[in-house]
């Protein structure tokens, strides 16, 4: 087994290479701070140019990431990061710097925090709008323990888009006296920011007079001691910043609010830290930051640079000869039906660019929806439009759709709804690891009532699924689709429309009967001839449908042959397999069933070919179960 990091590590600079916990970083002078950010800029740049990661937002909290290790001590002191994508330069001020060449690569570092991989990761995370509520959550137990640790919440603008969030801001001041929450500033998520909050926060950076209010908020920071600056931070709250923002959202909610700050400034940030910590009361401090600051190519195009795979330095240019991924046909395919179409309406949940409803975007952009980061509004008001005669399509991955579930039940399937759900990297979704990899939507899916349930085996059938699914009408419809290709089948000019329920057989046989779901129907393909090889007859069904089964070509095939093997990027637990052998159980047939499947745990980061090869996903291992059973 090989590891896909780099056997070469980048040099760090001086500073950096010294590094070794947070003590050392509060070790270093004032002077040595700017360097000390300037080499974490050079190494993130550098190191992530091959292994590709979350470039973008960890660049703009290199000061805010120094200053909080400067002035707080993890781990006693608790950073929850919201997403945990900016986490990298977190990593590399706790012992990491010398692995950060190996982000996101198998047995490296993974790309959000883990508990597991180091004490001063106090909470994991991948998904957005969890940090307010488990922060809070900490400092109420702190509060319950009666000790006098820190708690540190980082959240970007677009998680104040996300339920949980306000949620949690509407139980903070009851719950505890001593909060921090970061407002982390950006306008961006993945693409720019959308919605009432996002304009409510570019209206405090855009406003005529903010240059003025943050000259008076650092000469506050600037002076914390004695009567002058509490006289100056009253004139500046209750005179400048009230006069412009008058009804400032954070303290309707009763947290105290300070900014907008520059957060670059590395002593202005060190100072407010420093002053806020002292407070009993909760807070939250906005910051402004840049995106991609210090690399032109990430502050030029944000949204890529967000989260990317390997680039070159030089020019931060990409593979652009790449096969079109499923992302990338989806995107074409649903902007290719609206034309035809005029009630399909596209919904996506602050990823345009990850789905491609971005070419939805640029030319029908009258009806597509970003709604931030809100997947079960999307959910909803997806619901809603269907009510009303239209066709939507809501593109959100796999493995955040999971926050829409109640939705999917109560709302779509209960009420017979016609929406389309569309979810991006169904199966392994590889270097982003378990937060991301979409493994249990069969399981979430399969057993709700009127619902019909898709996988494609090639791209010309993914089209054809979108095709069958804008004309389905009779309630709600799922297709689940991988991270980037699946076999680069070209597509046909013409689309078929699919018989809801009905398997292919691609091949008939006598002896075994192997199902291959989606992208591992090639896998079945493969296994099928290392059978024949053994001389078997052998039967290969594209299942197409996980929900319904089609349970009159299953039945025939289990009937007349002596195993069954079915094939799926999902885990075995409830997944593809468990309802075939349901389906055989109820049928009275005895056909024993084995199931090439992910395991019943969390999968780590890694190469698909590496992490399938781990865990038995494999053609081999298919036929050595067969084999075992029927010499059994």
């Amino acid at each position: 087994m090989t590891t896909s990091a780099s056997s070469e590590p980048p040099a760090l600079g001086p500073l950096l290479s010294s590094i070794k916990s947070p003590e050392d970083v509060k070790r270093l002078s004032d002077a040595d701070l700017p360097a000390l950010a300037a080499e974490i800029r050079h190494s993130l740049i550098t190191s992530l140019s091959k292994t590709g990661g979350h470039l973008g937002p960890n660049l703009g909290v290199v000061e805010l990431s120094i200053a909080m290790h400067r002035v707080f001590s993890t781990p006693k002191d608790n950073f929850v990061f919201d997403v945990a994508h900016q986490g990298y330069v977190h990593k590399m001020l706790t012992g990491r710097a010398d692995q950060i060449h190996t982000i996101r690569t198998y047995k490296g570092l993974n790309g959000f925090l883990l508990r597991s991989e180091s004490e001063h990761d106090c909470y994991g995370a991948g998904h957005a709008g969890t940090a307010l509520s488990a922060a809070l959550g900490m400092a109420a137990a702190r509060d319950l323990a009666g000790d006098d640790s820190h708690v540190v919440a980082v959240a970007g603008d677009a998680a104040f888009t996300c339920g949980p969030t306000l949620e949690a801001l509407n139980n903070i001041a009851e719950t505890t006296k001593r909060f921090i929450v970061v407002l982390n500033d950006n306008e961006w998520s993945i693409d720019k920011n959308v919605g009432a909050i996002a304009r409510y926060f570019n209206a405090l950076q855009t406003h005529s007079t903010y240059s003025a209010v943050r000259t008076k908020a650092a000469e506050f920071v600037e002076k914390v001691a004695g009567k002058a600056v509490r006289n100056l931070a009253h004139k500046v709250e209750e005179g400048a910043k009230n006069l412009l923002f008058p009804n400032v959202l954070f303290e309707k909610f009763g947290l105290r609010y300070y900014g907008p700050i520059d957060g670059h400034n590395l002593p202005l940030l060190v100072k407010t830290f420093e002053h806020l910590k002292t407070l009993n009361e909760p807070v939250v401090l906005h910051i402004i930051t840049e995106k991609g600051r210090g690399y032109q190519p990430a502050l030029d195009n944000p949204g890529k640079f967000h989260g990317l795979g390997a680039y070159k330095i030089e020019d931060g240019s990409t593979d652009t000869t790449a096969t079109p991924t499923c992302s990338d046909i989806f995107g074409r395919t649903v902007t290719d039906l609206a034309k035809e179409d005029e009630k399909i309406v596209a919904i996506t949940a602050a990823m345009p660019g990850g789905t491609k409803l971005e070419i939805f975007k640029k030319e029908l952009p009258q009806r597509y929806y970003d709604v931030g980061i809100a997947e079960e509004h999307a959910a909803l008001f997806a619901c809603g439009l269907a009510t009303r005669g239209f066709k939507p399509f809501l593109a959100i991955y796999s493995t955040f759709m999971q926050r829409a579930y109640d939705m999917i039940i109560h709302d779509m399937a209960l009420q017979g709804l016609p929406v389309r759900l569309c979810m991006d990297r169904g199966g392994l979704s590889g270097d982003d690891g378990p937060t991301h990899h979409g493994l249990f939507d069969i399981g979430y899916l399969r057993h709700v009532p009127n619902l019909i349930f898709m996988q494609p085996k090639d791209e010309a059938e993914f089209v054809d699924m979108l095709h069958t699914m804008a004309q389905f009408e009779d309630g709600p419809s799922a297709i689940r689709y991988p991270r980037g290709t699946i076999d680069g089948t070209p597509i046909p000019a013409t689309a078929k429309i699919l018989e809801i329920g009905k398997a292919e057989v691609v091949a008939d046989g006598s002896d075994v009967a192997l199902i291959g779901l989606g992208t591992m129907f090639e896998m079945a393909r493969r296994a099928k001839a290392m059978l024949e090889e053994k001389g078997l007859s052998v039967a290969l069904i594209n299942p197409r449908f996980i929900k319904p089964l089609d349970a009159t070509v299953i039945e025939e095939y289990a009937a007349k042959c002596k195993v069954v093997c079915t094939f799926e990027d999902h885990v075995a637990h409830n997944g593809f397999g468990a309802a075939v052998i349901e389906l055989l159980h109820d049928a009275g047939i005895k056909t024993p069933v084995e199931r090439i499947a992910w395991p019943d745990e969390f999968v780590e980061h890694g190469k698909p070919d590496t992490l399938r090869e781990l865990h038995g996903l494999t053609a081999e291992n298919a036929v050595a179960k067969v084999l075992k059973q029927l010499q059994g």
